[in-house]
């Protein structure tokens, strides 16, 4: 068990690791492993495995036996996917939206949980069952930086991580602000460089993403 309280400790805590976590999107559990060491050895150890692929939960659980990762799962939406997340190995949760159903079920598995929030409203939802770190998911068609940070203003309890639509042209705008410690997103892993196995462009990208906002 877990409280939302101490989950959200510790995404805070995940959060403050680097500027920027990956949302990794991977079809081939192969590439899990070199992935995984690339974007540590670039300084973003934090990962986010999306389960939007059917080999999703293999590449957490070989990503999660790379020295210095911490590995979590994406997309998460049900309380079956919470514990076949924990199973595989996934140190926290992350969802694009969150309902009541879904935080207890992380809860209930001691899965810390970082949920999704787009609106002042589903913010509130959330600070008054605990949680305080938040994802502001889709960041950009939600409004943009200006928008999180207007939501600062009467929420300064609430600390975000901007997902969506976010790559190295508007990271900064999002760091800048002072209730956003990460934020998410794709561009350190291109598809392309996956593809190709070139790990080393993958390490020089996250290398410049991790020194946004610093």
């Amino acid at each position: 068990m877990i409280t939302a309280q101490q989950a959200s400790l510790k995404t805070l805590e995940l959060c403050r690791m680097a500027p920027v976590i990956p949302v990794l999107v991977i079809e081939d559990v192969a590439v899990a492993r070199p992935l995984a060491e690339a974007l540590v050895a670039g300084g973003l150890p934090v990962l986010e495995v999306t389960l939007r692929t059917r080999a999703a939960l293999e590449v957490i659980a070989e990503m999660a036996k790379v020295p210095g990762a911490v590995v979590g799962a994406g997309t998460v939406l049900t309380k079956a996917d919470v514990e076949a997340a924990k199973a595989a190995g996934a140190q926290f949760a992350v969802s694009p939206g969150a309902t009541d159903l879904l935080c207890a079920a992380c809860e209930e598995a001691g899965l810390p949980l970082l949920p999704g929030a787009a609106t002042a409203t589903e913010a509130m939802k959330l600070l008054e069952r605990g949680y305080t770190t938040v994802k502001f998911f889709p960041a950009e068609t939600s409004g943009g930086a200006p928008a999180l940070k207007a939501l600062g203003g009467p929420l300064p309890q609430i600390t975000f991580c901007p997902t969506g639509g976010i790559g190295p042209n508007n990271a900064a705008d999002y760091l800048a602000l002072p209730n956003t410690h990460c934020v998410g997103g794709s561009w350190v892993a291109p598809a392309d460089k996956i593809k190709a196995g070139d790990w080393e462009g993958i390490t020089a990208l996250a290398k410049a993403a991790a020194q946004l906002g610093r």
